[in-house]
């Protein structure tokens, strides 16, 4: 099997989980968010009072890098458990 490195694996993670916060974010920032909320809502048949509040950057900044990080440590360890159980059986 492919050994994959648990750093790459890492940041190729926190960058997609963390570039779709970003999508997200500007999302909340051109005022798009709450009718692509509202069309997931009603195309799933849920009906909730969800109101998406106005664009804090700083909020903004602080969700992008937390799941960045997040991603990064969840790409780590699903690399280094791969490379576990992949490993060359020992004789």
């Amino acid at each position: 099997m492919h050994h994959l490195s648990p750093t790459k694996t890492g940041l190729a993670v926190g960058v997609f989980l963390g570039g779709w916060r970003v999508i997200r974010t500007e999302f909340v920032a051109v005022n798009w968010a709450q009718a692509i909320y509202n069309f997931i809502l009603w195309a799933h048949m849920i009906h909730l009072q969800l109101i998406i509040g106005p664009f804090d950057f700083l909020a903004a900044t602080v969700l992008v890098a937390v799941t960045f990080l997040f991603g990064c440590a969840i790409g780590y360890v699903f690399a280094a458990i791969w490379n576990w159980l992949h490993r060359a059986p020992t004789t």
